[in-house]
């Protein structure tokens, strides 16, 4: 078996680790069942998520069990980790909802197939715990004194740490006790911001059943600079379509700055280390042919190879000056709607490039506004039928955002 240790050392996904000895040698010798949890707080993952699949992948490619923990439960708590606010708090229909998206979108990185990756819900064992006896047997564990110097609780002190928020480390820390008493889990995986709550659960499990257990921690997904990544000028780079079309997606990892290339080759797809630095050592101008290789892989992994193909076809349109196709996202408007002009804001508005007029008197004054090369300076510019080519016009939003619009 492959000691799946050296593979995350080498792609560089590895932030911190409890007893790197002693886990190296259980992950080469052994099938280890591990787990990564996610609340489901949003209805779709986004970027940031998608490292920690990545590196479950690579896990059970090499021999591994991943459970995949929907958070359920620790949800209607709220993670403090990382928070200088309360979370919002979410009702159980928004929770169960959210869920169900996340699990759909998980099984296309993972086999979920009989006897390889499992899938549970953390509200089955926290929704009906007695108080009382969950206190005497799992509270008495862990010191408040420990627990307030976490990192996860820091940001929060000065503001105040609701006493509900409190709870979540001793929560999650026992659903890792639950995984390992119903499934022999034996390590959790996490984003570095988790690693307070994960050795905390790893401390219970020694504490409680007198085994082993272990915790490791990813680095995040950051910029060469120390910037988080996965931001775009609408929002989160989220893995749902319908949230960032697959075209955005593309455009997002095409326009990578030089020297993340290599790094994001590394952590988000599974291209040979020799192919990853044979394409981050790129120089000039070359470099973007390793960028079209990242939009495309990733694009492939997250919205399957036909849309990678399109968003690529359409790159090409956009900038090798091409023909404009159908895989450049695009909306009809029939020409009796249109009337023969249109303020720009309540077309942009109608084709949802903007959420509101007032956002896109922001982009307009600010230069974010291109309509078919010309840039807009004007909120109140009307836009003409007689604008349109061949019943066709594309605005450019910011510098990674194109829009067709079409009379029909």
């Amino acid at each position: 078996m492959t000691n799946i240790m050296n593979t995350l050392q080498e792609r560089g996904f590895i932030k911190q680790i409890t007893h790197l000895e002693d886990l190296s040698d259980l992950l080469g010798k052994e099938s280890v069942t591990f787990y990564t949890g996610y609340d489901p707080t949003a209805d779709s993952l986004h970027v940031g998520h998608f490292l920690q699949v990545m590196a479950m992948a690579h896990m059970q490619r090499a021999g591994h069990r991943p459970i995949v923990l929907i958070g359920g439960g620790t949800t209607m708590v709220g993670d403090p980790s990382g928070k200088t606010d309360m979370r919002k708090m979410l009702t159980q229909e928004e929770i169960n909802n959210n869920g169900e998206r996340f699990k759909n979108q998980l099984s296309r990185f993972l086999d979920f197939s009989e006897g390889k990756a499992i899938m549970v819900n953390n509200a089955d064992w926290l929704l009906n715990l007695e108080y009382v006896p969950f206190l005497r047997e799992i509270g008495r564990h862990f010191s408040v004194n420990r627990m307030l110097s976490a990192e996860c609780f820091k940001s929060r002190m000065e503001k105040g740490l609701s006493f509900l928020e409190f709870n979540y480390m001793i929560m999650q820390s026992y659903d890792f006790l639950e995984l390992f008493r119903r499934y022999g889990c034996k390590l959790q995986l996490g984003g570095d911001d988790q690693w307070s709550n994960i050795i905390n659960g790893a401390d219970l499990i020694r504490r409680v059943e007198g085994e082993a257990a272990f915790g490791m921690t990813f680095t995040l997904l950051t910029t060469s600079e120390g910037k988080k990544m996965g931001k775009t000028e609408s929002g989160a780079l989220w893995l749902d379509p319908e949230k960032t079309s697959p075209h955005e997606f593309y455009q997002y990892w095409r326009n990578v700055d030089d020297a993340d290339v290599e790094n994001c080759l590394a952590l988000l797809t599974f291209l040979p280390m020799e192919e990853v630095r044979r394409l981050g050592s790129l120089k000039g101008s070359e470099i973007n042919n390793a960028k079209i290789v990242l939009a495309y892989e990733v694009t492939k992994l997250v919205h399957g190879e036909d849309e990678a193909q399109k968003a690529d076809e359409a790159a090409k349109a956009l900038f090798g000056k091409g023909a404009l196709t159908d895989s450049i996202p695009y909306s009809e408007i029939s020409r009796k709607d249109f009337n023969d002009s249109m303020e720009i804001l309540t077309l942009l508005e109608k084709v949802k490039l903007i959420p509101t007029r007032s956002e896109g008197r922001r982009l307009i004054t600010q230069g974010g506004i291109t309509l078919d090369d010309v840039k807009i300076d004007d909120p109140q510019h009307v836009v003409k039928e007689s604008d349109f080519k061949d019943g066709t016009i594309m605005f450019r939003k910011g510098k990674k955002i194109y829009h067709q619009i079409r009379l029909v």
